[in-house]
């Protein structure tokens, strides 16, 4: 009985490796397969935009750009005759184009070495709306100079890539966490889009603006949007500042392109900065995000 009992228990043993080794080695094809969807998903989102560029004019959310993919069957997005396997037919994909000078650029904080005095004055009205703490704002701008200063040589910051990074520049969880729908952080001075931007940011970027009028300002631009800067300059209150063309405009170089596929128990999120110059849309860079079993947690690459 003991020779039975053992020669059970070391089958049980290595039935259930070769299925743990199994499970493993299916999930990782899958992860595989579900990556390279969702690069040819970041590749139809440069194409859309490169095609916007075609056509010219004002950035707005009327354009198809704007427009996010709800979570559809990969199924509907093939030809019929492809659809024949359970695997296509589990597959969920979604996603959508987010323009990021819609948003204030937290590097517009610091120009040439110094503090730039409209930045600071529009994130100043942006931490009074949001009711954060001003001296973390003081933090934030002092960490960020020192980062960037090319004269200081013994500084141990870097200048930050990611907004999530901004947590080690003086901000607060939980104020990074309110400002994260209003802040972003791109590689170089941006305008903000007046176009996209929401009412928050408004009232922020544009001197005598209340929240009230900021909001009317919204519903306007639904109805017809922005052409140019003077377009938006009528569509203001008397008593706002009209729109200056080194913090404003109703274009945008900058996006975030955000994929995410469901496919059983792995759910693969992708995210990319891209910048269009003209026709050409390049990838800054990357981040794959991948839940379910053997979970790896964030998996970035810097391109």
């Amino acid at each position: 009985m003991l020779i039975v009992t053992l020669v059970a228990t070391l089958a049980a043993g290595a039935l259930w490796r070769q299925w743990r080794q199994v499970e493993i080695e299916s999930a990782e094809r899958a992860r595989q397969q579900i990556a390279w969807l969702l690069v040819g998903a970041q590749d139809w989102a440069r194409l859309i935009l490169r095609e916007d560029a075609r056509s010219g004019g004002a950035d707005h959310l009327a354009e198809p750009w704007a427009v996010p993919l709800q979570e559809s069957r990969l199924s509907s997005f093939l030809a019929a005759g492809q659809t024949d396997t359970d695997d296509v037919l589990e597959a969920f994909l979604s996603g959508q184009i987010i323009d990021l000078q819609s948003r204030l650029n937290v590097l517009n904080l610091i120009d040439n070495g110094q503090v730039s005095e409209p930045a600071q004055q529009a994130f100043t009205r942006l931490f009074l709306l949001l009711g954060l703490p001003p001296n973390e704002l003081e933090r934030l701008t002092e960490n960020l100079r020192t980062a960037l200063a090319t004269d200081e040589k013994t500084t141990t910051l870097l200048p930050p890539q990611r907004v999530e990074q901004l947590s080690d520049f003086g901000l607060s969880p939980q104020s990074l966490a309110r400002l994260r729908p209003y802040i972003t952080l791109l590689p170089e001075r941006t305008t903000v889009n007046l176009n996209t931007a929401p009412a928050e940011v408004l009232h922020a970027t544009i001197g005598g603006l209340d929240m009230g009028q900021a909001r009317r300002l919204v519903t306007t631009r639904s109805l017809s949007h922005f052409r140019t800067l003077g377009d938006a300059a009528r569509a203001l209150p008397g008593e706002a500042r009209p729109p200056d063309g080194s913090l404003h405009a109703v274009t945008t170089r900058y996006f975030e392109v955000r994929g995410r596929l469901r496919y059983g128990p792995i759910v693969v999120e992708d995210r990319a900065l891209v910048q269009r110059i003209g026709m050409d849309v390049r990838t800054l860079w990357r981040m794959r995000h991948v839940q379910g079993p053997e979970d790896r947690g964030p998996d970035v690459a810097l391109q």
